[in-house]
């Protein structure tokens, strides 16, 4: 039988801390930065703010994430329906925007983020 639930947090804390080193290495650092960004955002409902690395594609303005595992991972939810504000750590600063998740086939989930403060349609 397969484990449905969300990740362990004695898994993904060490990985993510690992992620968040490699990002900020002088040696590494900006061979992974094109590649990895963090993400910052306030839950939904516990009103924390969360920080934490995902890799991503950039288009200008427009930043792609593709969430692997996303029965296994609960961040991306908060960002279903209307969207909500992410500040994402992009070109050794943080950039504001509008990151919206959508559901697609075979139940694979994108979030798009629109940079800037508006709330363009992405």
């Amino acid at each position: 039988m397969r484990y449905k639930g969300p990740l362990p947090k004695r898994v993904v804390d060490p990985v993510n801390a690992w992620l968040m080193g490699l990002r900020s290495s002088p040696r590494w650092g900006r061979l992974v930065s094109g590649h990895f960004t963090v993400v910052t955002y306030t839950g939904r409902r516990s009103g924390r703010t969360f920080s934490l690395p995902v890799a991503f594609r950039r288009d200008g303005d427009l930043v792609t994430i593709s969430v692997s595992m996303p029965e296994k991972k609960m961040w991306w939810r908060n960002f279903t329906d209307e969207g909500g504000p992410v500040t994402l750590h992009l070109d050794g600063t943080d950039r504001p925007g509008h990151a919206l998740a959508r559901v697609g086939d075979k139940g694979r989930v994108t979030v798009t983020v629109r940079l800037g403060n508006g709330r363009n349609s992405v």
